[in-house]
Parts: structure tokens; sequence; C-alpha cells
């Protein structure tokens, strides 16, 4: 992989998402999603990258990804498990002041138990099932988890109440929203009614920062934003509409680059590669791409996808295989192995953007980016 592709994080870049970021949510806390190795980019690298940007909260998936935060994070940031925590991780956690979520009876007691061993609170953060129908307690459970936490104050901590919204980034799902909302209001009045108020309510990821204003309340989880990308188109256009903008002030800081491996000539009236999907109906010359499924590179990209070389468009030409891909270089001049290949990124003015991708091969921006193999080599740039 390391031989075959790099990846490079632009600094500048991310300092310009984060100055936004903080500017157009002034005054709510920001935590960064880093989940799925920060959506491809590379835990270990974008952390201390994203810490140099002034951030100091970052929320992952599970145990593993936050050790991977831990390892490279400053003693003062905070690490916040949103989803999967075995209970042979939940001491190294509890230990360590790493915060989780709780949305089960099963790891409450395991919290609470731990906690008692160790002499030492457990940072929880009590999930609330709204309607999306994943994790969370249900409202019917909450008067329990009242008797428990005012029971055990000695061992829990009521860091923060939450829930996730169940698709704020459409439109289609707005009734569905609102039912969430209502319930979630609902679940936060009944733990201040009872006297207990969690230090921080948070409910907004990216989608419904921008959708739900009046959701906002102690902090907002947001994932794909900082790496330059919106939700979806609709959250794109309400924020360009509303605030009367024409371009997006986030920038992309991932690029994606590999080189020619080698060139070959193909005569006319030729199958290209694997099967008969692509014939060559006059000489062509093709460039091989060290690049394939195999490193994130689609097999629904075969004869569809693009990449750059030279500052050219080149289109994939035949079926995407395991290890690499061939592109038509036919019309691009002055053609050499090594030559620079621009797979997400720019190049002497062109784009090929990770939407690109997801139009030609029905990925979304989420799912092409986390399907970056972790031993690309990651650069900061």
């Amino acid at each position: 992989m390391k031989e075959s592709s790099v990846i490079t994080l632009n600094k500048e870049a991310l300092q310009t998402n984060w100055n936004f970021l903080r500017s157009y949510f002034k005054g709510t806390k920001i935590s960064a999603v880093v989940k799925g190795n920060a959506y491809g980019h590379g835990i270990s690298v974008y952390v201390p990258l994203a810490e140099a940007c002034g951030v100091n909260h970052f929320s992952v998936f599970n145990a593993e990804e936050a050790r991977a935060v831990f390892d490279v994070a400053s003693a003062d940031t905070t690490i916040m498990i949103m989803g999967s925590l075995k209970d042979s991780d939940m001491e190294w956690c509890i230990s360590n002041n790493i915060e989780f979520y709780v949305f089960t009876n099963e790891r409450l007691s395991s919290a609470l138990k731990l906690a008692k061993q160790l002499n030492k609170k457990a940072l929880i953060h009590i999930e609330v099932e709204t309607g999306m129908y994943r994790t969370g307690f249900e409202l019917e459970k909450i008067p329990a988890l009242i008797k428990t936490l005012k029971e055990h104050k000695e061992h829990l901590t009521f860091r923060g109440l939450c829930t996730h919204f169940a698709g704020a980034e459409s439109i289609a799902n707005y009734v569905r929203i609102k039912k969430q909302k209502r319930l979630f209001k609902k679940a936060l009045s009944s733990f201040r009614e009872a006297g207990l108020e969690p230090q921080i309510v948070h409910t907004c990821c990216s989608a419904a920062a921008v959708r739900l204003p009046d959701m906002h309340y102690d902090m907002l989880r947001i994932g794909i934003m900082q790496y330059g990308f919106w939700s979806g188109p609709e959250v794109l256009v309400e924020y360009l509409s509303r605030h009367k903008k024409d371009v997006s002030p986030l920038k992309r800081i991932i690029r994606w680059e590999s080189s020619i491996m080698s060139l070959k000539h193909v005569p006319p009236g030729e199958f290209v590669g694997y099967g008969t999907s692509f014939f060559s109906h006059e000489a062509m010359t093709l460039a091989i791409i060290p690049i394939g499924y195999a490193h994130g590179f689609s097999r629904s990209l075969s004869n569809m996808g693009i990449v750059l070389i030279n500052g050219k468009r080149a289109p994939v030409t035949g079926t995407v295989n395991m290890n690499c891909i061939a592109v038509d270089v036919t019309n691009i001049p002055n053609i050499a192995t090594g030559d620079s290949v621009i797979l997400i990124g720019t190049q002497d003015g062109q784009e090929i953007t990770v939407a690109s991708f997801g139009e030609r091969s029905s990925q979304l921006n989420y799912e092409l980016l986390t399907r970056l193999p972790q031993d690309i080599e990651r650069r900061i740039v």
C-alpha cells in the first residue's frame, strides 16, 4: 500500500475549516468525530493536526479508536466513545478518564461495578432512544436511570445526555426528526425535574448542527464538515441560500496520489483487461496505476472512474482490478512512467473530488473515505 500511493492532509485547509466551524457555531463546544480512522484521513496523523488547530475533544466509535487517539493526543484532551465498548476495555477507559456512552442496563451495571473496584468515577453519557432505533434508553426507563444515578453519585459522573438524529441531512425525514426533538426535550426535562443536570447536553452531528440550531445545547459532534465536506447536497444548499453565499467555506484537506507504474500500447480490435467490458476500437495507450479495489478504489468505477495525469482527465479503461487500474492516456502528451496520478485532489487547475467518485459509483462521501486502507501512508503538507 505504501509503495502504491500516498494520502496528504493540508494543514492550512484544516485550519480554515476549524476557523469557520468556530465562527459559525459560535459559543458552542465542538467535538471532532474521528471514528472510521478519522473518516479515512488517519487518526494518528489527523488528531495532532487537529490539536494544532485548537481541538481538544474527540469522539470515536470504540475502545480501539479511543486508544489510537489516546496514544497521540495531549494529556488534557477529552476522548468520548459513542459506540462499542467491551467490559474488558472499560477498566482502561475509567482508569484513563475516557468518557463513554451508556445505552443499556448491562453497560451501566458494568460501569458501576468497575468504578467501585477502581475507586474512580466512570464518566458516562446517557444516550436516549428518540426514534433512531439503534442504541439508547427508551423514555420509560428514565425513572430507573435517575434512581441509579442518584444512588451512586460517588461512582458515576453524569457527564452527558445525548441522542442521535435519524437523517437530519434530508428534508424527507422532517416529521421523524421533529418527533425526535420532542422526545429528547421530554427526556431532558425528566432528568432536570428530578434534580439531575447532565454536565453536557449534545444531540447534533454535522447535518443537524446546520439544520437544527435549536438543538445545539452545549456541544456539537462534528464529523464530515471538519474534513471539508457537507453531509449532503441539501445541507450545503440550505447553508448557501440562508447566508446568501455562492461557494462553500469549507476546504477539503485530503489528497490521494499515485503514479504511473507502466505504459501499455493496445492495437485496435482487442479486449482490455478481465472479460469483455472494454473493446479498443482504435490504437490506444494505457497507463497502469498500482491502485485497485484493495486500496479503496471501488470496482464499480470500472469504465467510469476518472483520474488526473499532467492536468488532464484520464478515464478508467476496463475492469478495476484488485491492485491496479488501466487509464486511457492516448491523448495526453509527454506521458511517462512515474508521472503523478491524482485520484482525489487537484492538479493544474483540475479537480477530482470525493463527490465525483460518489456520483460515478453510488458511494457516499463517508463510505469512500472510510474505505481507504489504514496502511496507505498519510502525510501532512
